[in-house]
């Protein structure tokens, strides 16, 4: 008899035995690398590419040797548009009818991307690429940003496999709140040192490419380079606006009619274009005064310089690529979010947290900071004037269902698949219909499941047939708008608009004319295929027409869980989605750990009471005890030379206490207490040591609410980045030893949710 076979030795059957190789996750054979590049708050005018004069030769040559789209819509805002892109869906359809900040139980805004809704990253993924995530998020809902997470609508837990950036609408581009996988990081260099968050997105960009090239030569990559600007605050060093001195001069109407005149020169829009008009509650020009005149073109020269710096940054990208062979296999999709913003105002602001602190913006305060504008101590933005001439020749900006606010640049490169190159495709397409172009260029089929859940209709469609035929005819016959109550409809060329106007922007509230009222909107009627600009209101021409595109956006709206609208969101803030895990009332911190992410502390604004339980040595003892946020909004206990401090920056407002003598040798109790006014009377704040007032200010009016749009932490016994006041250097290391800080809360003053939406809005 034959021994046994070894297998059959050690109780394993032949098959057993047999190796099964897993089946390799690959692309189709020829599938491109994907570099999304998402713009923030870019008007239609406000590239080389599409008639500005502001120099971006990196983006003007990708148009040059692509195809640049003149009819690319977005929804306005940046939440909901990034939501579309990742799904191909509807905002609504997927639950980012808003922003991000501010989730409702609603479905049409609830803030998470549903299971049903499987993103772009997660399929490329699944298909074999590398998914790289640079740069804004703004897609994790209010509640779910801290370290405790959850972390499943973070990058990593929608599909990318690394992620570097921040997870909120806005940062400060000189000190960011920043994100590296699923944990908080400190940016690698101080401002003084030369640090800028575009150009570190952009190393961080080069570096992940590189690592996933060098690791796995040849796989295809899905990188999402998704910048902070031209988001606010507008910031970048002299040498970038320095070329622009001067330049605007003339101010936004003649700046606007020459950027409509090298359009039409172009033919990035048709020749019978009407150049619309400005807004009769918008000044002009020839109405400001010497002063106004040269604030306000400073304003424009420094956004312009950020504008030139960004598209550097991109392009230190793109050369990138192309010195290492990788340009040529690489699909490459640009456009912004919404068009160009209006939130800072008639003046523009020299800090956007004065808003939300109840500050009101000056020509004054401007003018102090004329200098400076957009360097450390500003956060700045620029007038609504300058969004307006930004998006030309259409009406309105951002938030706004006209076309200022929905029609934005798209240009698409992709060597050897675009039919003449350069040339201009006036197709109707919206961003929902990215989603579908890329899967289609990659040969990847739409799933009907994703991990057993069976996916929605893709609202979007392919555009490869107008990157193979200029003059393809149009697949996107109808498309739904709606924000924050504007809302319009397009169907087969034409478009019906409202006149409605929202909440949440101050000026606007007081000057904007329209419609504040549902019941009594006003919708205009469009023929798009002969008035490109939204300019010929044909609603008392054509009032059946009129009447069937209404109809048909109440069931679109219907369809895609866009009701109820709201204007505000406020008379919907019953619905407003509290965090599982609040912050509660009283919280106690210790030394040891990271930052304290801001959502996690209790709200100081009505009322509070914060301790430090420490031990100094005396008159020697120095540094941070406790700080959150920096001179633009926060506040900071700190020691010098033995003496207790503390500061509240009120959006650059200080209200500051300080004791008069050193502590002592030996363990102390250092507190802070603020008691909200009653009526027209004053607040008090109090600085007590060892349960003895030091110091006592008056506090007229409240505190804010939102202390940093880009969001922050608290930290124990340090500081980063910019201090909250001047009187230290961070780090600033506390020299002593910390038990712990404790902060009580007694709640929220009524009244707050305003200040929600409008911090939220204003962080976008």
């Amino acid at each position: 008899m034959a021994p046994p076979e070894p297998a059959q030795q050690i109780g394993f059957t032949a098959a057993e035995s047999t190796p099964r190789f897993p089946v390799p996750r690959r692309p189709p054979a020829g599938a491109p690398n994907v570099v999304a590049i998402v713009l923030d708050d870019t008007g239609f005018g406000h590239l080389g590419a599409f008639g500005s004069d502001i120099a971006t030769p990196h983006l003007n040559a990708l148009a040059a040797g692509g195809a640049p789209f003149n009819r690319f819509h977005v929804t306005s805002l940046c939440s909901p548009t990034r939501a579309s892109f990742f799904t191909g869906r509807n905002h609504h359809a997927v639950g980012m009818g808003f922003l991000s900040d501010i989730p409702l139980a609603y479905p049409g805004y609830h803030a998470r991307l549903p299971p049903s809704a499987a993103a772009l990253p997660r399929l490329l993924r699944q298909a074999g690429y590398s998914t790289l995530a640079v740069g804004k998020w703004h897609l994790t809902p209010r509640w779910e940003r801290s370290a405790a997470g959850p972390f499943d609508t973070w990058p990593l837990g929608i599909g990318f496999e690394r992620h570097y950036g921040f997870l909120q609408g806005d940062a400060n581009h000189w000190a960011p709140n920043l994100v590296c996988d699923n944990h908080y990081v400190e940016a690698p260099r101080r401002p003084e040192e030369g640090y800028h968050l575009s150009e570190d997105l952009a190393d961080q960009a080069i570096r992940m490419v590189q690592d996933q090239q060098q690791a796995a030569a040849g796989k295809p990559f899905f990188l999402y380079f998704a910048l902070g600007a031209m988001h606010s605050p507008h910031h970048v060093a002299p040498e970038w606006v320095q070329p622009y001195h001067g330049a605007f001069d003339q101010g936004w109407d003649v700046w606007r009619a020459q950027v409509f005149e090298r359009q039409a020169a172009a033919g990035i829009v048709p020749a019978d274009t009407i150049l619309t008009e400005r807004p009769s509650w918008v000044r002009g020009w020839d109405e400001l005064t010497a002063d106004e005149r040269r604030m306000q073109a400073r304003q424009q020269e420094v956004f312009a310089g950020f504008l030139t710096h960004t598209d550097a940054q991109i392009g230190r990208v793109l050369s990138w690529l192309e010195s290492s062979g990788l340009l040529d296999d690489t699909l490459v999709l640009v456009f912004s979010d919404n068009g160009a913003s209006a939130e800072g105002g008639q003046e523009g602001s020299v800090n956007e947290h004065r808003f939300t602190a109840h500050v009101r913006e000056s020509l004054e305060d401007n003018l102090a900071h004329y200098d400076d504008w957009g360097g450390f101590s500003t956060y700045n933005h620029y007038s609504w004037a300058w969004a307006w001439a930004g998006n030309t020749p259409h009406k309105l900006w951002k938030r706004y269902t006209w076309l200022g606010g929905t029609r934005t640049p798209l240009i698409v490169h992709w060597p050897g698949h675009i039919a003449q190159p350069g040339t201009v495709r006036a197709q109707f397409t919206h961003v929902i219909d990215l989603m579908p172009t890329i899967m289609a260029a990659a040969g990847i089929d739409l799933p009907e499941q994703v991990d057993g859940v069976v996916q929605q209709p893709v609202d979007g469609t392919s555009l490869l047939g107008a990157l193979a035929d200029p003059d393809a005819g149009e697949v996107h016959r109808t498309q739904y708008f709606e924000m924050l109550g504007s809302r319009s409809i397009f169907h087969d060329g034409w478009k019906a608009t409202t006149d409605h106007i929202s909440s949440g922007v101050l000026d606007e509230e007081e000057l904007a004319v329209g419609s504040r009222d549902f019941a009594s909107d006003r919708w205009s009627l469009f023929d798009l295929g002969r008035d490109f600009s939204e300019a010929v209101d044909r609603a008392g021409e054509e009032p059946e027409r009129l009447a069937q595109l209404t109809a048909l956006w109440a069931a679109e709206a219907d369809r895609n869980h866009v009701l109820p609208i709201s204007d505000g969101m406020l008379d919907r803030f019953a619905g407003f989605i509290q965090p599982d895990w609040p912050a509660g009332s009283s919280r106690t911190y210790r030394p040891g750990g990271g930052p304290v992410h801001d959502e996690s502390i209790p709200l100081l604004w009505g009322g509070f009471r914060l301790t430090a339980t420490l031990q100094t040595g005396g008159a020697t003892a120095e540094g941070v005890v406790c700080a959150l946020g920096d001179w633009f909004g926060g506040y900071a206990l700190y020691l010098i030379g033995g003496r207790a401090h503390f500061t509240f920056s009120r959006a650059g407002d200080l209200l500051e206490l300080a004791a008069a003598e050193p502590l002592g040798r030996g363990a102390h109790q250092v507190a802070v207490a603020y008691v909200v006014g009653a009526g027209p009377e004053p607040g008090r704040m109090a600085l007590l040591l060892d349960g003895t007032v030091a110091d006592e200010i008056l506090v007229d009016g409240l505190l804010p609410m939102a202390l940093q749009h880009g969001g922050t932490g608290l930290r124990i016994g340090s500081d980063r980045g910019f201090p909250v006041s001047a009187a230290y250097t961070p780090p600033a290391p506390f020299s002593g030893t910390i038990e712990s800080v404790r902060i009580d809360a007694p709640g929220t003053p009524p009244g707050h949710e305003a200040d929600e939406v409008r911090a939220a809005l204003h962080g976008d």
